[in-house]
């Protein structure tokens, strides 16, 4: 993680043409571009952010704003997670933006109060399937609750994933160092910090925007399920879940075996159902 990478910056035409975006009416798509190479620069954090949008389609945008000497390209080492965890300022979003994560948010609210569960589409949607079974599948659970710590490393060893454990960020921080993770069940309310401020930044290093991330709570209010999405988070699950929950939502996350992705992002009733039994 300490090798150098590929970062954009904005020039000082694209500083002047982002200060200068009210006035001049620019395109959304220019916006976009424009600040989220002022807030990330790493191209694969652009990417996650624009998830929805395929990956060869943003990195034409980043050509294009190069070649326009908008951008530039840099060589830097990524920031630590401990520097990261500073940078406290939400991703930027055009109304338009907000606009489309709408629907998705009533979704997942309806998902939610049905189900206990939901899977945000929109960041699995260009992620390629995995062929690793769940023994090949290392899961870290992030937790300060003793019991709940261990409901959850019950429920996933049960069905066959070996389990890392965390009961504080700064223990979390510390597992990263030593190696990745396939996937990260993260609860929200920590003794130490946020799980909200925790997802911001490791999306905001390019180790970790893509890693899979599923939010656990027992609070799912329509305001904090958007907030998760905004940032990244790739799925959410409500306490108390049943016993196959943590199995189902993974597996989805992870593209893995044929689970079926809908449309409308609530599971398929025959299979949510076994989430709780």
């Amino acid at each position: 993680m300490s090798q150098e990478k590929k970062f954009y910056r904005l020039t000082s035409e694209g500083r002047s043409l982002w200060a200068r975006r009210q006035n001049l009416r620019l395109p959304l798509d220019y916006r976009r571009i424009l600040g989220l190479v002022d807030f990330a620069g790493h191209p694969e954090v652009i990417r996650s952010y624009l998830g929805r949008f395929p990956g060869p389609v943003v990195d034409q945008w980043l050509t294009e704003f190069e070649a326009l000497r908008l951008i530039e390209s840099i060589s830097a080492a990524p920031q630590s997670l401990s520097e990261l965890a500073r940078k406290t300022e939400p991703p930027p979003l055009e109304a338009e933006d907000l606009e489309y994560l709408e629907p998705e948010v009533s979704f997942a609210d309806i998902s939610l109060t049905r189900l206990g569960i939901y899977v945000s589409y929109e960041r699995i949607a260009n992620r390629a399937a995995t062929n690793k079974t769940p023994a090949e599948t290392l899961a870290l659970v992030v937790e300060d609750d003793p019991d709940q710590l261990a409901l959850a490393v019950l429920r996933l060893t049960d069905a066959g994933y070996p389990v890392q454990c965390a009961d504080s960020v700064e223990t979390l921080f510390r597992n990263l160092e030593k190696g990745l993770p396939d996937a990260i069940f993260l609860d929200i309310e920590l003794r130490d910090g946020n799980g909200f401020d925790v997802l911001a930044t490791l999306r905001l290093h390019p180790a970790y925007t893509h890693l899979p991330i599923i939010m656990v709570t027992a609070k799912a209010e329509s305001e904090n399920v958007a907030r998760g999405l905004v940032l990244g988070a790739d799925g959410y699950i409500t306490k108390p879940y049943g016993k196959n929950t943590l199995d189902y939502v993974l597996r989805y996350v992870m593209k893995q075996e044929a689970l079926p992705v809908p449309l409308d992002g609530i599971p398929p009733r025959s299979m949510a159902e076994d989430t709780h039994s």
